[in-house]
């Protein structure tokens, strides 16, 4: 999207200034695509990370009858965890909220008040100084209500760690009003993530059932991710955007 290519372009060290950090991924593929080159340039920099599953990952093919829901579950996050260690994030394993793939419940939806409390409850435990969460409006109903979640569970916090905010479908699919306004009061920039650029291009691999020809290949009208899309995270840049107001200090 030409308006992010404007977006100011910061190196690869500010990466380390965020810190011990969560990843809020909607669906396995995620982290790889929205923010895989960040992720490898926090392990880089030492930092932990540590990710949750938002989704089970099932409705990519929902007619497969060769694999179960519960298998094409498992296919998913095995995959995941194969795209987090290639990333170098590994370390720490993922909590998987299992919420239904394309019902991802948004804020006054059945499930919402619980996953919100699954999350506090991580971010307690963790003490993270950034959550990596999908852009509030990107354009996909399960990551708009991923961020929800994420909302939601800062909000309970006393002292909530900094939000930071990545793209994956407003590359392809953003109206004008799914892209940054006023209101939001966020700024956007690019991350330069060259130096990571070959490790995410391995971690996007890792997720075979989402690549032609795919693992679930009895059901032909399956999602499978598309060149033109796959073009725009072959870029040595990330988008993210982040609170006007925030003055952090270089974490230590």
């Amino acid at each position: 999207m030409t308006a992010f290519a404007d977006l100011p372009l910061r190196s690869a060290d500010y990466a380390a200034q965020f810190g011990p950090t969560v990843v809020v991924i909607p669906h396995p593929d995620d982290e790889a695509l929205g923010c895989g080159g960040l992720l490898a340039l926090l392990a880089q920099a030492g930092q932990p990370v540590h990710p949750v599953l938002v989704s089970d990952g099932t409705m990519s093919h929902p007619r497969s009858r060769l694999f179960s829901p519960e298998a094409r579950r498992a296919v998913r996050e095995g995959e995941l965890r194969h795209s987090l260690s290639l990333l170098g994030v590994d370390a720490h394993e993922p909590l998987c909220l299992r919420l239904p793939d394309g019902q991802v419940p948004a804020e006054g939806q059945p499930g919402f008040t619980e996953a919100v409390k699954r999350l506090r409850t991580f971010l307690e435990e963790t003490q993270p100084a950034t959550v990596l969460a999908p852009w509030r409006r990107d354009p996909h109903p399960d990551h708009r209500a991923s961020s929800q979640l994420v909302q939601a569970a800062l909000a309970q916090l006393p002292a909530p760690p900094h939000r930071l905010e990545y793209v994956v479908w407003a590359w392809e699919r953003a109206a004008p009003a799914d892209l940054p306004q006023p209101a939001d009061g966020v700024r956007g920039f690019r991350l330069d993530i060259g130096a990571a650029l070959p490790q995410k291009q391995r971690a996007i691999r890792a997720h075979r059932s989402q690549l032609a020809p795919g693992i679930f290949t009895d059901d032909a009208n399956g999602f499978l991710l598309y060149p033109e899309m796959l073009a725009h995270f072959q870029q040595p840049y990330e988008v993210y955007f982040e609170a006007l107001s925030d003055e952090r200090e270089p974490a230590q």
